[in-house]
């Protein structure tokens, strides 16, 4: 027989039974935030790494070099300011602080190469595009051998890059977006293929691209040198960037808008023409500029189908044609400094178009779907239309 104990019941005058104990805070890792003293521990382990390399690599071990002394100064600058920051703060903090300094340092590193050349291409080319004739002039008169005073200009390949950009746009972003659009929306039993193809094709080097264009539509179909054949060589080229980035664009749009559409009675088509394509339209134009940025600089299909040439040529269908990278090349070479100005000046002229393009993307796929001017005019005359009273009669 089990025997119960009688519960106790505290009286009203008992004291309060006395809170548990609190567990100790951990304290939280402040995110994108640079605290002063972190910035003086950095600079300080900057110092004194720097002024280690220089005793380890230049004093003590016998080799010599400005490479290994600056990959060394790195090393122990990370190995001095994980050090010191773990003398101040907790593994998870000090860790937080080092894996920052390295990811810091290597985008400034990569932000500094890229303005150096920039910088540099700048320097040496932006006298050059000052001048009026850069502009207005060819290179159909002028020679290394030619005397001072000669008008001598890059329009005929500033021309020629417009016209064979604008044809391998033509030609890859509607096979590229309709290629994204099957693998992704519609998808089949040739899907897979597609993808296979796609990724083979971005692998072709630009030289085998022109080698196919060479021997397929200027030899075959005996069309000749012209910038036609250029503009098929960089489509080849910048297809398979328009179809994979458009593909990855596709795959961003959240199933619920396709779920929605369908589901207010909407078809397939429409949904993809309505819904789809302008909630990823930013990353549409995005992929545009990435393979235009593929094939802006490249020279050797041009060098291969193209031909090249001094003069203006304004039909791309007949004749040779140059371009600003196959300028670059055939002018760099020259042992006149005036066309090795007409080089740099043509470097700037690149840099330039590209950055144009970059700004037109972002004007245009910085907006987000449904503000396009022509869907503003349409929602506001369907309010005012709303707004407006019927007659009576």
């Amino acid at each position: 027989m089990t025997v119960t104990e009688p519960i106790v019941r505290p009286g009203p005058d008992a004291p309060p039974p006395a809170p548990a104990p609190r567990p100790p805070e951990e304290a939280r890792v402040v995110l994108r935030r640079v605290a002063p003293e972190d910035i003086g521990v950095a600079l300080g382990a900057a110092v004194a790494g720097a002024s280690f390399a220089w005793v380890l690599y230049g004093r003590i071990l016998p080799v010599t070099g400005w490479q290994g002394y600056l990959i060394t100064a790195y090393a122990s600058f990370l190995l001095l300011y994980a050090i010191a920051t773990r003398m101040r703060l907790d593994r998870v903090a000090a860790s937080d602080r080092v894996a920052g300094a390295v990811i810091s340092s290597g985008a400034a590193l990569m932000v500094g190469t890229v303005a150096t050349v920039i910088g540099y291409v700048f320097v040496k080319g932006f006298g050059r595009i000052l001048h009026t004739d850069f502009f207005t002039a060819t290179q159909r008169h002028f020679s290394a051998l030619s005397a001072d005073g000669v008008a001598v200009g890059a329009a005929h390949a500033i021309v020629g890059t417009f016209e064979q950009m604008g044809i391998a746009i033509v030609l890859s972003v509607p096979l590229g977006v309709i290629a994204a659009i099957y693998m992704n929306e519609v998808g089949g039993r040739f899907a897979v293929v597609v993808r296979v193809v796609v990724e083979a094709m971005t692998a072709i080097p630009s030289v085998v691209a022109g080698l196919f264009v060479y021997a397929f539509f200027v030899i075959s179909l005996g069309q000749g040198f012209c910038g036609l054949a250029a503009g098929l060589a960089l489509s080849v080229e910048m297809m398979p960037v328009v179809t994979r980035a458009t593909e990855v664009v596709l795959r961003l749009v959240p199933n619920g808008l396709r779920e929605a559409s369908l589901a207010l009675g909407a078809g397939e088509f429409r949904t993809l023409w309505n819904v789809v394509l302008p909630t990823a339209r930013s990353g549409l134009v995005t992929a545009v500029i990435l393979g235009c940025a593929r094939v802006v600089g490249e020279t050797a299909p041009v060098l291969l189908v193209a031909g090249g040439g001094a003069g203006m040529n304004w039909n791309p269908f007949s004749g040779v044609q140059t371009s600003l990278p196959y300028f670059i090349w055939v002018n760099y070479k020259s042992p006149s400094d005036e066309l090795n100005s007409l080089a740099w000046g043509a470097g700037v002229t690149l840099l330039l178009i590209v950055l144009v393009l970059f700004s037109l993307a972002r004007l245009i796929g910085g907006r987000a779907p449904g503000e396009s001017g022509r869907r503003k005019r349409r929602r506001a005359t369907a309010v005012a239309k709303s707004l407006t009273p019927e007659p009576t009669s």
